[in-house]
Parts: C-alpha cells; structure tokens; sequence
C-alpha cells in the first residue's frame, strides 16, 4: 500500500456504499417510462427538452467538474498556485457570452448536436469532419483522463490497484447512466453537485484548519497560507517570476502555462469559447433545456458556481504546497491531503464528493459521445430511415464502446506530470479551428463550407507546427495565434469562392429572439463583478 493511503473505517465505506446506492437507485428511478411507452431519440439525447434551470447549471458543474479539476487542477495548484483558478473564473464571464450570444441561435435551430448546427450552416462534410474529431477527443483525451485521474486517487487514498479502479469507476457511471441516458445523466447531477461541491468545501476547511492550528480555525489557516506562501497566490505570472520544478524534478517556467496577461486578453478565451459553447457534452445539457429563458438562467447559474470552484480544486493544492508534502508528482496532492488530514466518516464523505465528479463527468462523456456518433454518423451515413427504438439501442452500445476503449487506454497516462495541462493543450490542437468554423458560422454571413473545411482540416497541423516550431511560445498564446491564422483562411478563401456575396445558408440574426430577462441580466452583473473583484485582489 502507498505511504500516503489511509485505510477506510468502517463509517467511511458506509457513507460511500449509501452515495453509490443513491446515485444508482435515483439514475434508474428517472429513467423510467410510462407502461407501454419507449425512449425515442429526444428522451436519451435531450431529455425530452424538459431541464429547469437549475437542473441545467446543476447538471454543467457535475459534468465539467472531475477528477480533471479535483486532481489535475489541485496538482496545478501544488505547482503553479491560484493562477491556475484562471480557468475557473474567466469560464464564469465566458458562460454569459455563451448564455447571450451563442444559446439563442442554437436553440432555435432546435439541435441534437453541434455537428449537426455545421451542417445546417456549411454542409454535410463539415459535419462528418468535426464529428469524427469530437469522438476522438472525447475517447482518447477526455474520457481516458478522467478515469486516469480517479483511478489514480483510489490508488492513492484507499491503497486499491490502478487498473481495478479505473474499471470500477468506468463501471459505476455505466450503471447509471447507460439505460436512461441524458436524463439519468442530469437528473442525478443535481445530486451529485451538492455532495461534490459540499465533500470539497469539507476538504477545504479541514485543510486550512489543520494548517493554521485549532486556535486560528480555517480563516486564520487560510491568512497565514496566503503569508506563507504568497508567491501561489498572484493571478497573473509573467516571465520569470514563478520557477516550479517538474516530476522529473526539471525547473520549468509556470509563465509557459499561464502566458501573464493572455489569461485574461488571449488564448484562455479560444479554450473557454471552444469548452463551453461548441463542447457537446457541455451545450447539450442547454440544448435539454425547457425554453431559451431557463437555458440562460442555468448558465448563469452555472457562472455562480465556477466562482467558488477554485476554493474546493485549487486551495488544497497550495495547502500540500505550503506542508511540503511528500509527493512525487502535482497529481498526487489533493489525494494526499484528503488520506492525511480528513478524518473518519468526513473521509468517506470526502471521497465520495471526489467520485460524484469523475462518474458524473464520465456519464456525461459517454452519451454525448453516442449522440455524435448515432445522430451525425449512423443516421446520416449507415442508415437514414431508422426506428427511434434503434436509435436509442444505437446509443447505449456506442456509449458502452466508449468506456470499454477508454478503461483499456487510461493506465498509459501514468507517465504523464500535470494531466490537467496535458488536457488543455492537446484539446487546443483542436479548439482554435473549430472555434473559427463556429465565430465565423454563427456571425459572419460570407462564411462557405469550402473555408470552413480548410480550417477544420488544416487546425492540428497548424497546431502541431506552431508547438514544435516555435516551443518558446506558451500554449495559450499559440491557440490564439493558430486561431486567427484560421479566420484568416476562413475569409480569405471565402471572398475568393463567394466574392464578398452572403451565403446561402448564412444565419440571419435579426430573426434571433434573444429574451430580455431581468433576472438573468442581474445575475449576469453580479458574476461579472465578483470576477473583476477576485483579479483586482489577486492581482
């Protein structure tokens, strides 16, 4: 068993058997159908379009939330400090811009999926071109590294093996989740975000009040943390100012992760635009959404979250920071702190907030990934005249597929330092491209397929030059610059195909009803306060 595991009491395996016993039973309870009724397509893929807001916002922390932040972000924290919360609180202002300006055209276009919104906009090649890279990304990127990285934390807390918990979290989230699909999946994120962001906060207090002492309490623990370790709690880093060492014990510059003011002006906008408004495992719980009123108001929701997010996935890491802990890689702090210092029944509750967001992300995952796959590829090109019954049967094996692919590549992450960042600059092999195919699409009337293929097809090349050409470069500031090279294409090649004229099936914006609400525009001042409030502070 590793030194840093903690055997569970028996307390703790009770509280965690009665969260796994509630998340199944309530997974399979919404799952049902009336006597004589079956699931068509919009009750797995949307829900039946019947999510409240709360639902929606509920529903897109649990999925965006995992062992990806958990893990990834804490052992960023460990190593580079709260300037990597950037991800979280620039995601709060970006999911407003999504919420005003990308929601409502989506929604009356009446979409399963993003593919499908490129065709009705470009055409059928497009399509099939940017679904084939989604389900790429979601198998080989997303889904294989969230389950590294929960596996990774039972291997270190509970001393369980690696591939045997990478098997049994892939198996807990197809329980649930694989019969009932997006309505099992969002329904049960209601749940689950309550005991993750509670289970994380609990972390959070024990943390910093095992670390002022029992006089000072959490709130002195948390001063003197920020005194102690002050060089982990600036916001924006510029070159130089932050040297970390690396798990091979290499003396890395957290400047190439976090390029000083690109976090706020640059490439962190092309990673949250691309993440959050042309990601289908995050727009398509907005897609489920009962009206465009409720779908807006579930970001918002949404925005309010990912401000206090930093709190649960960031701060423990500078806590392991600042005790000097005895860890081989970033990774390893957040299962660390929680196996040294939450104690016996919080434990369990602990780790069972740790779990509500891998399997929670996992479920989300696996049935965008079936969406893509049975509603842009097998509908379109395998058979078009297809029952809905099939449909849905379509659905459940590509989703099983998915895991199964993706519990047998998880264990090669092992070599890896930062899996956090790992996920960020390989999914910005292809963000920027596809985000220019979605600004122009959306915005830009001249926008033709032809240009929006070459963007599509030429964005991890590009990528891939820029990172191995010029290394000196951050990555955040290479996505920017690959970005504008791919709008660059996207009008040049389209004023020489359509000679400035307006295609055929651009979108007319002035025929996009936008929904004055006052909540939603109030909501929106207060989100956007806080995070001007948290950078002038961190500064």
């Amino acid at each position: 068993m590793d030194s840093a595991s903690v055997p569970f009491a028996a307390l703790d395996y009770i509280i965690f058997g009665v969260y796994l016993f509630i998340i199944i039973g309530l997974g399979l309870w919404v799952s049902r159908e009336k006597e004589g009724r079956q699931k068509d397509s919009s009750d797995y893929f949307l829900a039946s379009k019947s999510l409240p807001f709360w639902a929606i916002g509920s529903s897109l922390i649990a999925s965006n939330i995992s062992a990806e932040q958990f893990i990834g972000m804490s052992g960023s924290g460990f190593r580079v400090g709260l300037a990597i919360a950037s991800y979280e609180w620039m995601a709060a202002v970006t999911l407003l811009v999504i919420a005003y300006f990308f929601l409502p055209i989506y929604l009356e276009k009446e979409i399963f999926t993003m593919p499908q919104f490129l065709e009705q906009r470009y055409d059928g090649r497009v399509r099939m071109l940017l679904a084939i890279f989604w389900l790429l990304v979601y198998v080989f990127v997303n889904l294989t590294s969230v389950l590294y990285m929960g596996g990774l934390s039972m291997n270190i807390i509970m001393g369980l093996p690696l591939w045997g918990s990478i098997a049994g979290l892939a198996l807990f989230a197809t329980a649930y989740s694989l019969y009932g699909g997006l309505k099992a999946v969002a329904w049960t994120d209601v749940v689950q975000v309550v005991v993750l962001v509670g289970g994380g906060l609990l972390t959070t207090w024990v943390a910093l009040d095992a670390y002022g002492g029992s006089s000072t309490g959490p709130v002195g623990g948390l001063t003197q943390l920020m005194g102690d370790a002050s060089n982990r709690f600036n916001m924006i880093l510029f070159e130089g100012e932050l040297m970390y060492q690396n798990d091979e014990g290499v003396t890395q510059d957290a400047y190439q992760l976090l390029p000083g003011l690109s976090v706020l002006f640059g490439g962190l906008w092309v990673a949250n635009l691309f993440y959050w408004g042309c990601n289908q495992y995050i727009i398509q719980r907005a897609l489920a959404a009962k009206n465009l009123q409720e779908a807006k108001r579930g970001l918002a929701f949404a925005a309010y979250l990912k401000l206090l997010l930093p709190l649960i996935v960031v701060v423990p890491g500078i806590v392991a920071f600042a005790l000097d802990a005895p860890i081989q890689r970033g990774d390893e702090a957040y299962p660390w702190l929680l196996g040294q210092y939450v104690g016996t029944g919080f434990r369990g509750l602990a780790f069972a907030a740790l779990v509500a967001a891998i399997v929670s992300s996992l479920a989300s995952m696996m049935n965008s990934a079936s969406t893509i796959f049975t509603m842009d590829l097998y509908r379109n090109y395998v058979e078009e005249e297809v029952s809905e019954s099939k449909l849905v049967r379509i659905g459940r094996i590509v989703a099983l597929a998915c895991i199964v692919v993706a519990t047998l590549v998880a264990p090669q992450l092992a070599d890896l330092d930062q899996v956090f960042q790992y996920i960020q600059e390989y999914t910005g092999f292809v963000s920027p491209g596809v985000l220019a195919i979605f600004v122009m699409g959306l915005f830009w009337s001249k926008a033709t397929p032809n240009a929006a293929l070459v963007s599509a097809v030429l964005s991890i090349p590009l990528s891939a030059a820029f990172k191995f050409l010029t290394p000196e470069i951050a990555f955040l500031n290479r996505m920017l610059i690959v970005f504008f090279v791919s709008v660059a294409l996207i009008v040049g090649i389209s004023y020489v195909e359509n000679r400035g004229e307006t295609h055929p099936k651009a979108i007319d914006l002035d025929d996009v009803e936008h929904d004055s609400d006052p909540i939603f525009q109030v909501a929106a001042f207060g989100i956007l306060g806080i995070t001007a409030a948290l950078y002038v502070i961190f500064w």
